[in-house]
């Protein structure tokens, strides 16, 4: 799961470069990204991530019931680019780079622009096991990391 690109299975691309040519995302080409293990935007992370709203939490601002995002740094949840852009539009507004998709629990940060592994991300683990133990009733399954 940690591995997977979320809600879209086609390679994603980069903005072009400097030089006017495009990157692919590592792994994009396959229909999967592979998340990083480490992000410089932690700091911004919610002191209490333990206690969020649950998984069926309708977006604040539409109150679309599907495709939300849980904002990490104010536990907000909005829904995707997929719906009304809601998170999306509550990152350029306050610069909250990280969510977690109440979809597949994947973890994005919108200033590295990449999906980011909760499970061996030491400050993500807390946020990803609750949200898991709340969307399925229990704890997560082991990873070896």
């Amino acid at each position: 799961m940690a591995n997977r690109a979320g809600s879209s299975s086609a390679p994603r691309e980069n903005p072009p470069t400097e030089e006017g040519e495009e990157e692919l995302i590592y792994g994009g080409e396959s229909g999967w990204v592979e998340a990083r293990t480490s992000c410089d935007h932690l700091s911004s992370l919610s002191f209490d991530l333990t206690h969020i709203p649950t998984p069926d939490t309708p977006c604040h601002i539409c109150e679309h019931p599907d495709e939300n995002w849980l904002c990490l740094c104010c536990k907000e949840v909005l829904c995707s680019r997929f719906v009304n852009k809601h998170m999306l539009n509550h990152y350029h507004n306050t610069s909250h780079s990280l969510a977690l998709s109440y979809s597949d629990l994947s973890v994005w940060c919108f200033s590295c622009d990449a999906y980011l592994d909760a499970q061996v991300i030491r400050q993500l683990r807390p946020v990803y096991e609750t949200a898991y133990l709340l969307k399925f009733g229990e704890a997560p399954p082991s990873r070896a990391v």
